[in-house]
């Protein structure tokens, strides 16, 4: 039996039972049927490759504004 207990014993949750299918109900969020935005792995790798290049780019330009008016402490 698998409880989560908290401090003076006092259980949070009870035991999954036997016939629950939790399985399913992660498997749901990657459905069609799924609420919310649906776009494709690809796309997220793109916009997480370009929101890396957007923040190497600011520390660049911060670098070069810093460098130009003498402000390197």
């Amino acid at each position: 039996m698998h409880c989560c207990r908290v401090m003076g014993g006092a259980t949070t949750s009870a035991p999954p039972s036997v016939g629950s299918d939790s399985g399913s109900n992660m498997l749901w969020f990657y459905t069609d049927d799924a609420p919310g935005l649906k776009i494709s792995p690809t796309v997220v790798l793109i916009m997480t490759l370009c929101f890396i290049a957007f923040v190497a780019a600011l520390h660049i330009f911060g670098k070069i504004y810093r460098a130009k008016t003498g402000a390197g402490l």
